[in-house]
């Protein structure tokens, strides 16, 4: 027989579980003792799977809950512009194409061979093309505007993207900080549970010996 007061709380909460009226002030049997030291391991185990399970689901109901920072900063951005905001990007966009330089080499091209091989009786932009020059500088001078429009646009386009990246870094970077805080917490019970059984191991053992002795000595 086994002191009751001698058995290991945590063992002691699985005997009171299974058997309420059980006095802790009495004796246990060792074969007693030995089974239900064997069922609190048994339910260490077993919850240190709980606790598996119970981290799988509480990330996962995180990445459910969470609430979503990744956005698409264009679209959000083109549903914002207005109808000049528009026109300056497509203006932009055309001007710096080859289909701008190719239409803009040929009317170049047209206009200064109308003005030179004399195919007209009065040319209406003789050299030096004043007129030309005139078209180009007006033209040069609506032009820069509308693409320093358009490049302002870029940037506040880039700003916001770069806003949405620093968010979705930091929630990651936050998320991945409390799983490695819940995966600290889950090996801080888990090392307590496997020095327990360990201690619970050894005081069998010990337990064994003893018996082992004294039935030596009896004999």
């Amino acid at each position: 027989m086994f002191p009751a007061d001698m058995v290991r709380d945590s063992v002691v909460a699985t005997i009171q579980a299974a058997h309420p009226d059980w006095n802790p002030d009495g004796y246990i049997c060792s074969d007693d003792l030995n089974h239900f030291r064997t069922e609190h391991v048994e339910d260490l185990l077993e919850a240190e799977k709980g606790e598996l399970d119970e981290l799988e689901a509480g990330v996962i109901k995180a990445l459910r809950k969470g609430d979503v920072v990744a956005s698409n900063v264009a679209e959000e951005f083109e549903e914002q512009a207005t109808f000049g905001q528009r026109v300056a990007d497509k203006v932009a966009e055309f001007g710096g194409s080859w289909a701008f330089m190719g239409s803009f080499g040929a009317v170049l091209a047209l206009w200064i061979a109308l003005n030179s091989i004399h195919l007209l009786h009065k040319p209406f932009d003789p050299f030096p093309y004043i007129l030309l020059n005139l078209c180009l500088s007006c033209l040069a001078s609506i032009q820069a505007p509308v693409i320093m429009m358009s490049q302002n646009r870029q940037e506040a386009r880039d700003r916001l993207r770069s806003e949405n990246d620093y968010q979705i870094n930091l929630k990651a970077e936050l998320e991945i900080r409390a799983i490695d805080a819940k995966m600290d917490q889950l090996l801080t019970h888990q090392w307590q549970h496997l020095l327990e059984i360990q201690q619970i191991q050894t005081e069998m053992v010990e337990e064994l010996a003893r018996h082992t002795r004294l039935e030596l000595g009896s004999r």
